[in-house]
């Protein structure tokens, strides 16, 4: 899980493993698999940077 930030300021945990792809128009939006979009303040680079970090987590855990 991760930890964005929605355009009105509050925070919102999000299932990084759901993510289908993220882009910047110039907003950054997250479109998850079940078709949900998250208009965020972090940077599409962050975003895939918080979910890369999540992803090692996990693999840790599991061996």
């Amino acid at each position: 899980m991760i930890v964005v930030t929605r355009l009105r300021g509050e925070q919102v945990v999000v299932n990084a493993e759901l993510i289908k792809f993220i882009e910047a128009t110039p907003d950054t939006i997250i479109t998850l698999t079940n078709g949900e979009h998250l208009i965020v303040r972090e940077s599409v680079d962050e975003v895939v940077r918080r979910a890369v970090e999540y992803g090692r987590r996990l693999r840790v855990f599991a061996t």
